[in-house]
């Protein structure tokens, strides 16, 4: 056993004659992790105080110490001179224990009718609420960058891939402004976890209550709660909602990571759609010619760290009894590393696609190849010779194959070739045949037309209140 004072063992340890050893006091403590809700736990000493006052289980005057010694406990961490110290395990002991330094005996009474077990999870929701704000801050961000970039772009031809083989041609303003509709649902998820979330644990104590006569109304309605929790031994133990926050992450974060994806590819000589800034690229220690998109790769790899973390927590979870385990000490530590890396991704992603140049006559040059308006001589038949589709369908399989053979695209195939497929065919035919026909034609609402992108993109403008400078 360590011969040390175990300062945290006097918080609690008057059940035990001898203290634990330095490796249970290492894998103990969580300090190192949890400090980052120290004005979380402070706000929730807060109101935990005034609510024990207001109920006159503790005086006025205790109270009244309380919160001036919290004071100066919050003013400590914000300046960076908080003395934090691992022998007293975690943020709850260390704020209590300074707070008993500056204010003596009064401190004592702070943690009358609760529990670490409420105070830790308390803090927990708190933080976490905060982290979707911020989380959806930063989506919000990368949506403006992309309808910025789709009001630039929408009459911009480029292929449309399904497989990865060209299929139709699409715009490239159409192109960016879906994943502008993916990160709304993905702060749609974020909004509705904060919902479910912001409930508070505080008075649930260590799992069956208090027997003091504690107003847990107080307490929620003070932290911006919507309402206490209902059942006490759910309010301690229960960690759905960071599970959902991390679900809601992971999710946001693999759109990132599909995003990236197409940046690499579209930079690539093989593509060549597009070229990353100097902000965004990095070169290569022997090959002098290299401009490499690092951040983008990045981003793929820290989507599989986010859903890792968001595994590990559920796995951590999801063989737990009621109630309080000290398994979950480590969700904290997993869900502050998942939302640091997303912060970072969305904001890389947002810095690279603001500042990418877009090639527009490669990415013609790619839509026109490929027989990607295959489909428009086939709505053609079916419209102008009133043919069935699947009719249509053959005889323009037909019309691609001589294309094929002879080393043509559609639009360069001579009328004469075609007609010895469809005799009826006309040079009314070449009309639909040019990439910018036929993204032009697709005028159904969703579709990729400049018309439908230019109005999606109006509409998201006045959707986030862009114009106004009042965004959602």
């Amino acid at each position: 056993m360590s011969n040390k004072d175990s300062k945290g063992q006097q918080m609690w340890g008057g059940r035990f004659a001898a203290q634990p050893s330095d490796i249970m006091q290492s894998i103990n403590a969580s300090i190192d992790i949890d400090r980052r809700m120290a004005v979380q736990d402070i706000a929730g000493s807060r109101a935990h105080a005034d609510m024990l006052a207001e109920c006159a289980i503790i005086t006025e005057e205790d109270n009244e110490a309380i919160q001036a010694g919290l004071d100066q406990v919050l003013e400590e961490v914000k300046s960076g001179a908080f003395p934090y110290r691992v022998e007293l395990e975690d943020i709850h002991m260390n704020v209590e224990a300074r707070l008993k330094e500056i204010i003596g005996e009064p401190a004592g009474r702070l943690h009358t009718a609760r529990s670490r077990n409420d105070q830790v999870v308390t803090d927990f929701r708190l933080w976490t609420r905060g982290a979707l704000t911020e989380a959806q801050s930063g989506l919000l961000e990368l949506q403006k960058t992309l309808i910025s970039r789709a009001g630039e772009h929408t009459d911009t031809v480029m292929p449309g891939f399904t497989h990865l083989q060209t299929a139709q041609p699409v715009t490239l303003g159409h192109h960016l402004l879906a994943y502008v509709e993916m990160a709304e649902r993905d702060r749609g998820r974020m909004r509705d976890a904060a919902v479910r979330l912001n409930e508070s644990p505080l008075g649930a104590a260590a799992l069956a209550g208090t027997g003091f006569p504690v107003d847990r109304d107080m307490t929620a309605e003070a932290l911006g709660f919507d309402r206490p929790m209902a059942n006490s031994l759910d309010a301690v133990s229960a960690r759905d909602f960071a599970l959902e926050a991390l679900a809601a992450l992971s999710i946001a974060a693999t759109h990132l990571s599909r995003l990236a994806e197409e940046l690499v590819l579209w930079t690539s000589a093989q593509f060549g759609f597009a070229t990353l800034s100097d902000a965004w690229s990095t070169g290569s220690s022997i090959m002098p010619q290299k401009r490499n998109p690092d951040a983008a790769e990045l981003i793929r790899a820290k989507a599989a760290l986010i859903a890792g973390q968001f595994a590990s927590l559920q796995g951590a979870v999801k063989a737990l009894p009621l109630a309080y385990a000290k398994d979950l000490q480590d969700d904290k530590r997993l869900t502050f590393e998942a939302f640091d890396t997303f912060g970072l991704c969305v904001k890389a992603m947002a810095g690279m696609i603001d500042t990418v140049a877009f090639n527009k006559d490669r990415m013609r040059d790619a839509a026109a190849k490929g027989f990607s308006t295959a489909t428009d001589l086939a709505d053609y038949l079916v419209r102008e010779l009133k043919m069935p589709f699947r009719d249509a369908h053959h005889v323009t399989g037909r019309i691609v194959a001589m294309a094929e053979s002879e080393g043509k695209d559609l639009s360069e195939l001579p009328l004469q070739s075609m007609q010895t497929v469809e005799p009826r065919l006309t040079e009314d035919v070449f009309s639909v045949l040019s990439v910018e026909a036929s993204a032009a034609s697709r005028q159904s609402y969703g579709g990729t037309s400049p018309v439908r992108v230019s109005e999606q993109v109006q509409s998201w403008k006045t959707r986030l209140g862009l114009e106004a400078g009042t965004p959602e």
